[in-house]
């Protein structure tokens, strides 16, 4: 399974949490998706979004000023 890749660069809060979390709603159990932001506060975002949905954040990096983070998504879902 490939990974789903999402460019919400030069968006800020929450614009590009936003955006990951409704492509995520579309992808499958365990599917990948790769952000590339270039909002700071992605960072902390994406640690608290991931945490508080039991999405798993498998990497968070930064070059050039551009974030990349790869989500993938949880396995079951919400009651």
């Amino acid at each position: 399974m490939g990974e789903t890749l999402l460019d919400v660069k030069g968006l800020s809060c929450p614009l590009p949490v936003l955006r990951a979390n409704k492509v995520l709603r579309g992808l499958p159990a365990g599917g990948k998706l790769r952000v590339l932001a270039t909002d700071r506060a992605a960072v902390a975002d994406f640690r608290a979004y991931c945490k508080e949905t039991g999405h798993d954040l498998l990497s968070c990096a930064e070059e050039a000023g551009v974030f990349s983070f790869t989500i993938r998504r949880r396995f079951q879902e919400e009651p």
